[in-house]
């Protein structure tokens, strides 16, 4: 069979070269299609660098919330005063091999050990460092951020880091070594909160984090030589609002969760900085590791709420309960401010797992939930009144707690009542008050994107020969709730698969990918297909570094020696799933044009009333919660999936989430064939490998495959009458599976 042609005919039409005849020479010189490189400068380069200037497209998703001040924890909370410095830090990032670990780990505290967990959420802020003014900020500009190099909001935290990356270097061997450290570890953290780019700075954070570890145990021991007091006997809190005598703020280090780095005690130090190296832990896929970091915290103080609250997510990823609803349990009783409204949800997912995990089961959180939802709600009327702003901090949390107590009443009725209605209820109202404290939806925003998108990669865009041949890296994209993580959890099952989580290597780099090849458009033809293969060739390294990194700190002695039984060579292929890729299938092919890209495709109304009902972490997926928002997303997933399969028929594999749900011994090889790696029956029994996986399919992964959630949305079918118009003829996807096997794009 031929070379496939990339570059087709302006009207469309075949050629007398296609349809196998012969061309005269004057006719065929007329005729030919343009160069390689005319194609390639007029088709992306020129259409990019316009692209580039006007919005990032790599992130269908857009939203990042506004730069918090405190988080520098510098006393003025003035995050303008930071500034670009003259001359850049030479800190480097950690270079961290399979056999180096983060110290912080490895820190031996003189109390007893246990074991911790960490939490996504941010970091224990006072109420004051959320004003008014900085949530407007917030609705006013999440829709127009980018996740993008050129973003300013992007540029002005990365001028922030060196800046703080200088000071930090020149506070090394003085006395305030340990605080510039953790103002740059924290910022570092936060960045990568924000920005969802393959956690570029995650292992910086843990390195910097653990220096000040040890600076701080150096300290205290020292201290505790000399016999001075370790922790605060007095404190004078400056927001009593959010200090109340009759709870557990105002006992042990639970005292000094509001204070400023300045202010806290050694003991307040450690378990703050202790806390928070265990959610980059947990940020970087290494939750065993996150676990020891707040088991160390908690050594200090077992009442910590922050170390409980992460700590029981942490064991949601791995599987453990009991142990996370006990944690939860914990800081709700002690909570009564319920500053930690994460825990709310938390405990409800393990009661959702296994009843029997919590003493009382759903009747104790129930019971709680009863008393706390109407105090809550007159505190936010009350909130409102004295402000009259829904973006009000004080509001504004009022509103987030209530939509963590609705969820959990929903997923109590959900899965235990099976009372549809008080269920759709309680989702309604805790969905209501999620989208209350975000920005209006920009639907010509989404609209013009996918616009642009369309414009740029056209048929003929992607000429032969470039990008790298490397079939490494296997990229699973779709609509959100698709089942990516059941296809994810069956190929990291294989000896030679490897999935690296939800941070994206590619995406990451995306920003810089595009710009670096609109550079090397104008240096030639030869040094620009030497650019694209090394960008993409890089990527690859990138993938294969953090597997190392997160395998050396994820493997206990137990887990090695199974492993090296099983695993007697180095993966051949990197998991990559980012569902909003979708959007950057035109870039994956430029770079990994053998690459195998896997669309995950699931019953349309079972994904959206999935992503509808679930409550995602914030940023990402923040707009499903809303029929009218969640209705433009799809569709414009559906208008993107459809124009690839016109500019690049073929190029996408197709995989129905329900045929590897009813048929999994039957699909499983298909996948491994079209992944290039020998069979291995080990894959059926994916969900009995120890692997934390963490998403919000969590807890259903783990049970295998089972189907009874098929037509799951029919249950709440009268309740969607509005969103189904919105979906109109989308509410069928016609989309069959198609795996058959191909060499690469571009058979010979």
């Amino acid at each position: 069979m031929g070379r496939v042609k990339m570059v087709a005919n302006s009207n469309g039409s075949s050629s007398a070269e296609e349809r196998g005849g012969q061309m005269p020479a004057a006719v065929a010189a007329k005729n030919a299609p343009p160069s390689t490189w005319t194609v390639f400068l007029f088709h992306f380069a020129l259409p990019m660098a316009l692209v580039a200037i006007l919005s990032n497209i790599n992130d269908i998703y857009s939203g990042l919330v506004s730069f918090p001040s405190h988080i520098l924890h510098a006393g003025d909370n003035n995050a303008g005063s930071i500034q670009k410095p003259s001359t850049e830090s030479n800190v480097k990032k950690p270079t961290l091999s399979p056999k180096e670990r983060p110290s912080a780990a490895s820190i031996q505290h003189p109390q007893t050990q246990t074991t911790a967990k960490i939490t996504t959420r941010p970091t224990v802020t006072t109420k004051s460092s959320t004003t008014a003014e900085s949530s407007k900020t917030t609705s006013s500009n999440r829709r127009h951020r980018q996740n993008a190099a050129s973003d300013p909001f992007h540029q002005q935290m990365e001028s922030n880091i060196r800046t703080l990356r200088n000071q930090y270097k020149q506070a090394v061997n003085t006395p305030t070594e340990y605080l510039a450290a953790i103002k740059l570890a924290d910022f570092l953290k936060y960045r990568d909160t924000a920005i969802h780019d393959g956690g570029t700075y995650q292992m910086e954070a843990i390195e910097v984090y653990s220096r000040a570890v040890s600076l701080l145990e150096d300290m205290w021991r020292k201290m505790m030589t000399n016999g001075e007091d370790t922790r605060k006997t007095t404190i004078a809190h400056g927001n009593e609002q959010l200090v109340d005598d009759r709870n557990d703020y105002s006992t042990g280090l639970n005292r000094e969760l509001f204070l400023d780095y300045e202010s806290k005690s050694i003991e307040g130090l450690l378990c703050a900085v202790y806390c928070n190296l265990g959610k980059s832990y947990f940020m970087s896929n290494m939750f065993e590791r996150s676990v020891q970091s707040h088991n160390q915290c908690l050594s200090y103080d077992h009442k910590y709420m922050d170390a409980l609250s992460s700590r029981g997510q942490s064991y949601i990823i791995l599987g453990k309960y009991k142990e996370a609803a006990t944690d939860f349990y914990h800081v709700l009783q002690m909570d009564s401010n319920r500053l930690f409204g994460n825990v709310v949800t938390g405990l409800a997912r393990c009661l959702s797992a296994d009843e029997s995990v919590l003493d009382g089961g759903w009747h104790s959180l129930v019971k709680l939930l009863e008393v706390d939802i109407p105090r809550q709600e007159e505190s936010l009327r009350r909130a409102k009144e004295l402000t009259n702003n829904n973006a009000d901090g004080t509001a504004k949390h009022h509103a987030d707690t209530l939509k963590h107590m609705h969820h959990a009443m929903f997923q109590y009725h959900d899965t235990k009542t099976k009372n549809v209605s008080e269920a759709w209820k309680h989702l309604s109202k805790g969905n209501e008050f999620k989208m209350s404290t975000l920005a209006p939806f920009d639907e010509a925003f989404e609209i013009d994107k996918v616009s642009r998108l369309k414009s740029v990669f056209t048929e003929g865009f992607w000429p032969a020969d470039m990008g790298s041949e490397t079939k490494t890296p296997i990229f699973i994209i779709g609509f959100v709730r698709s089942g990516s993580t059941l296809l994810e959890r069956i190929l990291d099952a294989h000896p030679l698969i490897v999935g690296t989580g939800e941070d994206s290597v590619f995406n990451g780099r995306l920003d810089s990918i595009r710009n670096d090849i609109i550079k090397a458009s104008t240096t030639g033809q030869d040094e620009f297909l030497q650019t694209v293969k090394k960008l993409a060739d890089d990527v690859v390294i990138d993938m294969r570094k953090r597997w190392e990194i997160i395998d050396a700190n994820t493997k206990s002695e137990e887990d090695l020696s199974q492993e090296e039984a099983r695993r007697s060579q180095e993966p051949t292929r990197f998991v990559d799933k980012m569902l909003s890729n979708y959007m950057n299938v035109g870039f994956i092919h430029l770079l990994f044009p053998n690459a195998l890209i896997l669309h995950v495709v699931r019953e349309p109304m079972d994904s959206i009333f999935s992503a509808f009902k679930h409550d995602f972490p914030p940023g990402g997926f923040d707009y499903t919660s809303d029929f009218a928002s969640l209705a433009r997303l799809y569709h414009s997933y559906r208008d993107v999936m459809e124009h690839w399969d016109k500019v690049l028929p073929g190029r996408v594999t197709h995989i129905r989430y329900e045929d590897m749900v009813k048929d999994l011994p039957g699909m499983a090889p298909k996948i491994l064939e079209k992944a290039g790696v020998p069979w291995d029956p080990v894959v059926l029994e994916f969900h009995q490998k120890k692997h934390a996986v963490n998403t919000l399919s969590t807890t259903q992964v783990r049970k295998g495959v089972y189907s009874h959630h098929l037509k799951g949305w029919k249950r709440y079918e009268e309740f969607l009458g509005s969103l189904l118009k919105r979906i109109g003829s989308r509410v069928e996807f016609k989309l069959n599976t198609s795996l058959t096997t191909l060499s690469s794009y571009y058979p010979a």
